[in-house]
């Protein structure tokens, strides 16, 4: 000290400088992390041609950055710190991965997700536990039963929200095996988080890592039960009434007031936190709270979606990099033979115990093998948590550095091959998909045309008898018509029912329903005996639950070798003329069949079509019309067309709508591109053919409409009423034409196109029938195959 200087002068120098010393080692913490994100962000971009998922690269960056000296030291100073964040931002994850799962699969009759998560569980942990204790993962021989029990819960179970990310971003989750792998992936994280935690109430492994030759005592443990069950007792009461409660005063579309989000909130820290005071995990218990959160409603939805945000922005890049610096290379015994070989194990145990059980399961319900392979590969994912729990056994007295770095490598090496794994499965689907196209214009003429005719009860007859009866052509070729009932099935009628059985087998007990069945069969049978010109009738049932029966009538569509499938528009006219409002289920069955048949759709709107006697048996002439304005969807217009032209009392009109290139409006916006040239030279090739085999002989009426834009178009439609009781229509006619051209800015039902759209419509006619035919697309075509496929 100099002379002179007095002591309470030096004090503010040396608090001063203590200060500024912990700003500048914060300050090169958030440099460091900002670093952190920037070079994750970078690597995983670099990688996003080869579709891994994020925490690959985030596991490289985080090994990296955390074994770098200058980082290690930073951490030393700030370990607490770190833990902490580390600790609560687990706790968060588990929380909304708890209220992400449904706790009542338990008491649920087992669904194919369900037998497929505890076939996996069950085949891996059984192994785990035979094999590894052989491989000494902990050297203390001390609790090796509790040490390999817990060991092998971890294997067995699968990261879910890792999985379900990679099979979003591969874009199969809306195909069979997508929806499986989802549903078996949440099912073994559900059930394995489950274990671990009622396995920590007997097992505790913090107690037994500082106290390896201590005993629990059974007064500890029975007041850990009786926390664990008041708290999830309270929260499964209280949680359901408080969300509810807050919904209520806070309805969609509203801000959330203040004090009620504060409340919910405080009621979800004290519920995760409350257990703590008796000796339990909190991040276990923030699972167990997050069970009894009700999934639905305003608060869980803001809280996970926060919660995620906060998780992916600001938690992982830290998360990794304290895994980084826990994981110290230098204490890796990578020159150990025995070390290559507890990995090899680890991995092997982990990927084989899930591939026998999802083989054995599948050839159980006839899935074929590489399905199978591929199921349990992709089930046998680990994530966040798992590495979570490898850093913590690092600091354990049971194992060693090396064991935690060799289940980082592990969960690194379980997530590597994914994307090739959904690769090859796309491939396989692609290569299972159609190469031939199912169209009627691909059909040769004299061939057998076979048809599914959908209904949803009786008032769809006298509509559909007239449309199979316009629809046989002469009579020499033959048709078969498969008439199926789309009977929906409740609720309630399909309790006795397992949903993931072919439900259109099932046998239908209530007496309307067979009622109405019979009163389908005899009218069409009554039809069928007056007409000896080929027509052949069998009746089938697609008895399903809405979300189902699309996938039903679609595989029912390709064991029966449809060639055109014809479904009824989910509006009816009601007796002033006028369309209801619909039944929104089968507008859903509607779309998704258009998306993923097998073969052409066509989607009928009846408006009088049904109130003609059969026209077999009348004198009523039926004036039908068929637009043509370009595209495969047009082209098949046009072929079925052909067929309704042979009946003696069809009267056909070709109606042809070209752009008006004088007009200066339809010239500005008359830019052909290259797939569009393709087109329509398609267009001319088959309008010629048409034109030359019907049109010339005189059977056929053709017109030219020149049209400038879609006002005209649609004015042109207008004027249909009255002079037509059929109009045939592709549905995405002209969808890139100019005289389309806006018209998507007022659709109702954009699944019928921009044409059919408009001669649906619920003030459009009271008279003229509408049929809207879709040409069958080949899955084969997806880029992704990102629509519904099956493949198992």
């Amino acid at each position: 000290m100099p002379f002179g200087l007095p002591m309470k002068a030096m004090e503010p120098t040396v608090c001063g400088d203590k200060l500024g010393n912990l700003i500048l080692e914060v300050a090169k913490n958030f440099v460091i992390y900002i670093g952190m994100v920037i070079v994750c962000n970078g690597l995983h971009f670099l990688l996003k041609p080869y579709k891994q998922p994020r925490i690959t690269s985030d596991i490289i960056v985080g090994l990296a950055v955390g074994n770098i000296g200058f980082v290690r030291g930073l951490f030393e100073k700030f370990n607490l710190t770190f833990g902490f964040i580390i600790d609560f931002g687990m706790t968060c994850y588990m929380f909304t991965l708890g209220i992400e799962m449904d706790p009542y699969v338990l008491f649920a009759k087992p669904t194919r997700y369900t037998k497929i998560a505890v076939a996996g569980v069950v085949c891996t942990f059984v192994m785990a536990g035979l094999l590894t204790p052989i491989f000494k993962y902990f050297p203390d021989q001390n609790k090796l039963l509790e040490f390999t029990l817990a060991f092998s819960t971890i294997i067995s179970s699968t990261d879910s929200p890792v999985l379900t990310r990679l099979i979003t971003q591969m874009k199969i989750g809306k195909s069979d095996i997508g929806k499986l792998i989802i549903g078996a992936g949440v099912h073994t994280d559900f059930l394995c988080c489950l274990m671990l935690s009622l396995g920590y109430i007997l097992v505790p492994m913090p107690e037994y890592c500082h106290n390896l030759e201590g005993r629990l005592e059974a007064n500890i443990t029975i007041k850990v039960v009786c926390a664990v069950l008041v708290q999830v007792g309270f929260t499964a009461m209280v949680s359901p009434v408080l969300m509810k409660w807050v919904s209520n005063e806070n309805p969609e579309g509203r801000p959330m007031k203040g004090p009620h989000l504060i409340l919910s909130l405080a009621f979800m820290v004290l519920m995760c936190a409350s257990t703590t005071m008796y000796y339990y995990n909190p991040i276990l218990s923030a699972f167990l709270v997050g069970l009894c959160v009700p999934r639905d409603g305003r608060v869980s939805k803001w809280v996970i979606t926060r919660i995620n945000y906060m998780l992916t922005t600001i938690f992982f890049p830290i998360f990794f990099l304290w895994m980084g610096y826990e994981s110290d290379i230098r204490n890796f015994e990578s020159r150990h033979f025995a070390t290559w070989i507890r990995l090899t194990l680890l991995l092997g145990v982990a990927t084989g115990g899930k591939i026998i059980g999802t083989v054995i399961y599948g050839i159980m319900l006839g899935f074929r093998w590489p399905e199978s392979v591929a199921i349990g590969m992709l089930l046998a994912i680990k994530g966040h948590l798992h590495i979570y729990l490898a850093m913590k056994v690092i600091g354990c007295g049971g194992t060693t550095t090396s064991t935690g770095i060799v289940m980082v490598i592990g969960t690194f090496l379980t997530t590597l091959p994914a994307s090739t794994i959904v690769t090859n499965i796309i491939k396989r689907a692609k290569k299972r998909a159609p190469t031939h196209r199912l169209a009627l214009q691909m059909l040769d003429p004299s061939s057998e045309l076979r048809i599914l005719l959908c209904v949803h009860g009786i008032r769809n007859v006298p509509a559909s008898i007239n449309l199979v009866e316009i629809t046989k052509g002469t009579g020499d070729t033959g048709i078969v018509v498969y008439v199926t009932d789309m009977i929906e099935l409740t609720a309630e009628a399909s309790d006795p029912i397992d949903r993931d059985e072919v439900l259109h087998s099932s046998t239908v007990k209530d007496r309307e329903v067979m009622e109405m069945i019979d009163q389908i069969t005899n009218s069409f049978q009554a039809y069928v005996v007056g007409n000896d010109e080929g027509i052949t009738l069998k009746r089938t049932m697609a008895l399903s639950t809405i979300t189902s029966m699309p996938q039903d009538i679609c595989i029912l569509a390709e064991d029966l070798m449809i060639a055109l499938i014809i479904l009824p528009f989910h509006r009816s006219q009601r007796d002033d003329g006028s369309l209801d409002s619909g039944n929104v289920g089968f507008r859903y069955v509607n779309r998704k069949v258009l998306r993923s048949a097998p073969c052409s759709v066509g989607i009928l709107v009846d408006r009088g079509l049904g109130s003609v006697e059969h026209i077999k048996r009348s004198e009523v002439t039926l004036n039908v019309a068929v637009i043509f304005i370009g595209g495969k969807d047009d082209r098949e217009a046009l072929a079925y067309a052909s067929r309704v032209a042979q009946h003696a009392r069809v009267k056909l009109t070709v109606i042809r709508f070209l752009v008006d290139s004088s007009v200066e409006s339809s010239a500005l916006y008359r830019v052909i591109l290259p797939e569009q040239e393709k087109e329509m030279k398609l267009d001319d090739e088959c309008f010629t053919q048409f034109y030359e085999r019907h049109v010339l002989g005189g059977r056929i009426s053709y017109m030219e409409k020149y049209l400038a834009n879609a006002t005209e178009t649609f004015a042109t439609l207008r004027s249909f009423e009255g002079q037509y009781s059929l109009v045939i229509v592709g549905r995405e006619g002209g969808m890139n034409s100019v005289l389309t051209r806006g018209m998507n800015d007022w659709q109702q039902c954009p699944e019928l196109g921009p044409i059919g759209d408009v001669l649906s419509g619920t003030d459009f006619s009271m008279t003229v029938s509408v049929l809207i035919i879709q040409q069958h697309r080949l899955k084969g075509e997806i880029d992704g195959l990102d629509e519904d496929f099956s493949i198992i």
